[in-house]
């Protein structure tokens, strides 16, 4: 525990230094959605990200990625303060009481840092407090975990290049309805560099493969990953008049991982359709 302390000290340094003069919310900033602030704070430093990643002060550090946020709370000049152990407490006596729980507790009348998480939607939503300046400052730091929505695609010509130096190229943008092998409609960007890559290249043949991650009976995901090869398959013949002898469809279940089946990151690297040049 000798490492918190440390790291608690570290911080009171530094918010005695770089404490904001703050009358009112900073422009743009508002409060986390689920956890609101102590009475007589303002929000001097703001950032919120859709995807993010935070080494959580657990010993040792807990690693979440996810949707982000960094909200710093100050007092404003003739303010009055909360004490450290009141503001951690308020914050993570909340999160115990919705199911979660508290993992660290290094605060003391001069400040500190505290950790704690509560479920939500099957996942945990991570809060780190960390108190400066006897109560005059704090941070919120929120890590809802999520995996990352996938927003970039390859382009025909970079598909053609992967496939070309590796001979394999895998696919996150193609989704389906879960436990289904129904397309969704906004897999179609993803989906539509392939079609041009086919038409392109008149001579391509691919080896469609479809990968699940671990949750579930092993004989349901082959038999899930087999049907969702062959729906892509047939999306592209439909789409893209690609002749069907020039693609063939496999499942491989959860035998290929790719990443952790422990965590939501690895078993999202596992569900995945790959591309596999003939």
């Amino acid at each position: 525990m000798r490492v918190f302390t440390v790291f608690a000290s570290t911080l009171l340094v530094v918010g005695a230094i770089a404490m904001p003069a703050v009358a009112q919310d900073v422009e743009g900033s508002k409060d986390h959605p689920m956890l609101s602030r102590m009475p007589g704070y303002v929000i001097g430093e703001y950032d919120a990200q859709d995807f993010s990643v935070f080494d959580f002060a657990t010993d040792p550090p807990t690693h979440v990625e996810g949707r982000y946020w960094r909200i710093e709370y100050a007092v404003p000049d003739g303010g009055k303060k909360a004490g450290p152990v009141q503001i951690a407490r308020n914050y993570t006596d909340l999160l115990v009481t919705r199911g979660g729980k508290k993992v660290v507790d290094e605060v003391g009348a001069g400040g500190g840092m505290a950790v704690a998480w509560m479920p939500a939607g099957g996942k945990k939503i991570w809060v780190q407090i960390d108190i400066n300046n006897n109560g005059e400052m704090y941070t919120l730091t929120v890590v809802e975990e999520a995996a990352m929505e996938q927003k970039v695609e390859f382009t025909a010509m970079e598909l053609a290049k992967a496939l070309n130096d590796t001979g394999s190229v895998a696919l996150y943008g193609i989704l389906f309805d879960t436990g289904k092998a129904t397309i969704k409609p906004e897999s179609a960007k993803a989906l539509a560099p392939v079609g041009d890559m086919l038409k392109n290249q008149a001579s391509l043949k691919l080896e469609i493969q479809g990968h699940t991650d671990n949750v579930g009976a092993a004989a349901a995901n082959l038999k899930l990953s087999q049907d969702r090869a062959a729906a892509v398959k047939a999306y592209l013949v439909q789409t893209f008049a690609i002749g069907a002898d020039r693609l063939s469809a496999v499942g491989l279940g959860d035998t290929k991982p790719v990443g952790d089946n422990k965590n939501e990151d690895g078993r999202a690297k596992n569900r995945r359709v790959e591309l596999v040049k003939k």
